[in-house]
């Protein structure tokens, strides 16, 4: 039996509930169907059956600001949001007019510049405080690629230090260390870098050095020892591919020190913070200001547009026209309209400040319920990003979580909240989002529904 068959076959036997309780028979057969003629029936990873999505993922009918209906009829409040992106909710109304609009009335693509789009980088550059200038691209794997790219080119130097648990993005050059096994990930405080998967060539590696996150003193080391090879350091500021992983106190402050100390560029990915935890990112929220700033799922209400910026010294090797970006997608009608659209929604008075309230009594409401319970469990996040973690300890970096995590309990967890209506990644290395569609009364629901759910799981456990 060839593999597409094999899938097919394999979703076929699948049992047709994704959870007990839930009908949702239609998304078995269509992905049954989509395996004959997708490979693993989706187009992305984070959908796919190996990344939790069994015995087949949820199909999509429509979606609502903070709710999503699958082809079965359920209607889930929504936390997922598109893995992000959907900051504002599904279809917000002014960033979907923006986009129909420019559409109907000017066009999609030219190649030629728009004034747009200089409109929208001034409303990026007055929002993030590391940003001077701006070039516009379309995926945040992009972006991560110039701002590598740059940083080598600005500094004369090859090798970037990134951390173990982050993703930036699936280029050959970096695609290295996500979620490595621990068995060929080497010593703990020496990481060596392991492929995401076979394909990636030989010898890029040799231009990492991996790092486990939130040790300042082992990054000191590395840089007084290896500095003078070191181009950028690239960090997400709040760890968010493990989970949800906050930085601890005056380590990204050690490491905005120590890599001005040696030359070497600052890269934050901010490609889920940015926009999401207030308009000025992580960076303004954290009062870290690094050299070179990465923008993707926060910036576009839903539309794919992605940004790096930073220090005017830098990207003046772009300007010249020394280092290169191109594309044709960048900065297309569609992506500039529906960027500019939700820049002005997210920068309205108050627009923050209700969203971390929600973000806040969610975040709380869950941490209690899951205590009161009596469960070894706990809830981390800052403003509308959170994780719940089964576990009876911290976690402070990927080895911590694949050590001490409990997946199967997150498993049955989410079970529970699916079936309870409340929609999120199956894996515990995700997030859950809130967006500014939610409301207080989506938050009362979810806790309602988590009651119900931690009191089941207490009493199995």
């Amino acid at each position: 039996m060839n593999t597409v068959k094999a899938e097919a076959a394999e979703a076929s036997s699948a049992n047709a509930q994704l959870v007990a309780g839930l009908d949702t028979a239609t998304s078995g057969e269509l992905f049954e169907a989509a395996c004959r003629l997708i490979p693993g029936g989706v187009n992305s990873t984070a959908r796919a059956t190996w990344s939790g999505w069994t015995p087949y993922p949820l199909f999509v009918k429509d979606g609502k600001g903070s709710h999503l209906t699958d082809v079965d009829g359920n209607q889930y409040i929504d936390y997922l949001l598109g893995l992000g992106p959907m900051l504002l909710g599904h279809r917000p109304p002014r960033v979907t007019q923006a986009v129909v609009d420019f559409i109907q009335n000017r066009g999609t693509i030219f190649a030629l510049p728009t004034a747009d789009e200089a409109r929208l980088a001034q409303k990026i550059v007055d929002a993030i405080p590391g940003v001077d200038q701006v070039r516009l691209c379309n995926t945040g794997t992009e972006a991560v690629m110039y701002a590598t790219r740059l940083a080598r080119a600005f500094t004369g130097r090859n090798r970037i230090i990134r951390f173990e648990g982050m993703y930036h993005g699936f280029s050959d050059a970096i695609y290295w260390s996500k979620h490595p096994a621990l068995d060929k990930a080497g010593p703990d405080a020496h990481p060596v870098p392991v492929p995401q998967g076979p394909g990636l060539p030989k010898g890029v590696e040799e231009n990492l050095i991996i790092l486990p996150w939130n040790d300042a003193d082992l990054l000191a080391e590395t840089l007084e020892r290896e500095g003078n090879d070191i181009a950028a350091v690239l960090t997400e500021p709040v760890m968010c591919n493990t989970g949800c992983i906050l930085p601890r106190p005056g380590y990204l402050e050690a490491m905005r020190e120590l890599t001005a100390r040696h030359g070497v560029v600052l890269i934050f990915d901010e490609v889920i913070t940015g926009f999401r935890l207030g308009l000025a990112g992580a960076q303004g929220r954290l009062g870290i200001k690094p050299d070179l700033s990465v923008f993707a799922k926060g910036i576009g209400g839903g539309f794919p547009v992605a940004a790096l910026g930073g220090r005017a010294d830098i990207m003046a090797l772009v300007a010249r026209g020394k280092v290169s970006m191109a594309g044709t997608y960048s900065a297309n009608g569609i992506a500039i309209a529906a960027a500019n659209a939700a820049l002005d929604e997210l920068a309205a008075p108050g627009v923050f400040e209700r969203l971390d309230a929600v973000s806040d009594a969610l975040r709380l409401g869950l941490d209690k319920i899951l205590k009161d319970a009596g469960l070894p469990a706990y809830v981390v996040g800052l403003g509308p990003l959170m994780q719940v973690w089964f576990a009876k300890g911290p976690i402070h970096n990927y080895r911590d979580a694949e050590r001490h995590a409990d997946q199967d309990t997150f498993r049955r967890w989410w079970e529970g909240m699916l079936g309870e209506g409340v929609l999120f990644h199956p894996g515990a290395y995700e997030n859950l989002f809130v967006s500014t569609a939610h409301t207080h009364a989506d938050v009362t629901a979810t806790l309602d529904a988590a009651k119900r759910v931690a009191a089941e799981l207490a009493r199995t456990a």
